[in-house]
C-alpha cells in the first residue's frame, strides 16, 4: 500500500435512513448522533432515519445531517482500527468533515459552525446550477465567457473529467445550458438546488459567515487537508479560516484535488460518509485508484475486513 486518503461527501449524497445502522451497531456512531442532537436541539437522528426526501432535500437540513453521518461513520471506522491517513479531503460541505477528522475545529464548533453555514446559504440570493456533461475544459470556458454579458455565471465544480457545475445567475444560466448543448455537450442536467452555490452570489453570505468562522477556536491540522478552492495541502490554521470563507463563493477543483494526491503518491481513497458519489468520482479521475466506501455498518465492515482489521462489533 502506498498513501491514503480519508475524503468526504458533500450535499446531494444524503438519503433517507442514513446512518441508522451506524447508530444501532457502533457506540463511538451512537455518542456523535446524541452530541448533534443535544447542541443543535433538534432531533438530527429523526431527519436522517426517518426525513422525508423533500426535508433532507433543504440546505438547512442536508446540511447538518449529511455532517453527522459522516462524522458517525468516521467516529465508528476510528474505533475499529487506527489507520492514519497521509491526506484528508472533502467535497464543499464535506471540507468540514475533513476538517474535523483533521482536528482543525472541536466537534461541538463544527456542528455549531455547519449549521450556521447551512443557515445562510439557506438565505442566499436565488440562483441556479447545472451538471454540463462530456464537455472540454477548454469549450466550457469559451462558452462561460460569451454567456457572461447575461449575468453572473461560472464553473463551480471540477467534479470529473467529463462533468462540471456551473452556477450563478438563473437567466445566464438558462443560456448556457442552451448553448452547452448547441456546443456538444452530452447532457445537461439543472440542479434541485436553492441557490447559486459556488458563485460571485454567495460573496455577501460568505463576508456574514466570516464572523462566525472568526468566533470558532481553529487548530492547525494534524493531517494535511487538501482544500476545495486551490487543490493544495493546507495545515496553518489562519489559511484554513480565510479559505472556509472563501469557499463559499469559489469553484471546487475536486477532480483536480483527486490529481494532487494521486501525483503525491495516494494510491487508496476511503470515502466516508452517506452514498458512494465520490466513489465513483475519483474512479473517473484515476482508473487505477483503490477506492473504499464507509457509508453504512455492512460497508464499514468489509472496508474493516480489507484492512485485514479484527472485528468485533
Amino acid at each position: 500500500m502506498n498513501k491514503i486518503a480519508f475524503v468526504f461527501p458533500g450535499q446531494g449524497s444524503q438519503y433517507s435512513g442514513m446512518g441508522q445502522d451506524l447508530y444501532e451497531n457502533y457506540a463511538a456512531a451512537k455518542n456523535i448522533f446524541e452530541e448533534f442532537n443535544s447542541i443543535l436541539n433538534k432531533n438530527i437522528k429523526k431527519l436522517c432515519f426517518e426525513g422525508s426526501e423533500e426535508d433532507l432535500k433543504q440546505t438547512v437540513n442536508s446540511q447538518p445531517a449529511i455532517l453527522a453521518v459522516s462524522l458517525a461513520a468516521y467516529a465508528a471506522f476510528k474505533s475499529k482500527i487506527g489507520l492514519q491517513p497521509d491526506y484528508l479531503a472533502g467535497h464543499s460541505l464535506g471540507e468540514y468533515s475533513a476538517l474535523y477528522a483533521g482536528g482543525v475545529i472541536s466537534l461541538s464548533e463544527i456542528i455549531k459552525l455547519v449549521q450556521k453555514r447551512a443557515e445562510l446559504m439557506n438565505e442566499a440570493q436565488s440562483g441556479s446550477m447545472s451538471a454540463i456533461l462530456g464537455m472540454e475544459d477548454e469549450k466550457l470556458e469559451q462558452m462561460l465567457k460569451e454567456i457572461s454579458p447575461e449575468g453572473i455565471i461560472c464553473a463551480a465544480n471540477y467534479n470529473t473529467p467529463g462533468q462540471t457545475v456551473i452556477s450563478g445567475e438563473t437567466t445566464a444560466v438558462e443560456k448556457a445550458n442552451q448553448l452547452a448543448s448547441q456546443m456538444g455537450a452530452k447532457r445537461v442536467i439543472p440542479l434541485a438546488v436553492s441557490g447559486g452555490f459556488h458563485s460571485r452570489l454567495m460573496k455577501p453570505i460568505a463576508e456574514k459567515f466570516a464572523r462566525y468562522v472568526n468566533d470558532t477556536n481553529i487548530n492547525d491540522a494534524n493531517v494535511p487537508v487538501v482544500t476545495n478552492v486551490d487543490a493544495r495541502p493546507t495545515v496553518d490554521k489562519a489559511e484554513i479560516a480565510s479559505k472556509m470563507i472563501k469557499q463559499m463563493y469559489s469553484s471546487v477543483y475536486w477532480k483536480q484535488t483527486i490529481t494532487f494526491m494521486v501525483e503525491q503518491g495516494v494510491d487508496t481513497f476511503i470515502e466516508i460518509g452517506p452514498g458512494k458519489v465520490l466513489s465513483g468520482m475519483i474512479k473517473k479521475i484515476c482508473s487505477t485508484a483503490k477506492v473504499y466506501n464507509i457509508s453504512n455498518a455492512e460497508s464499514l465492515e468489509q472496508t474493516l475486513n480489507l484492512f485485514n482489521a479484527e472485528v468485533s462489533v
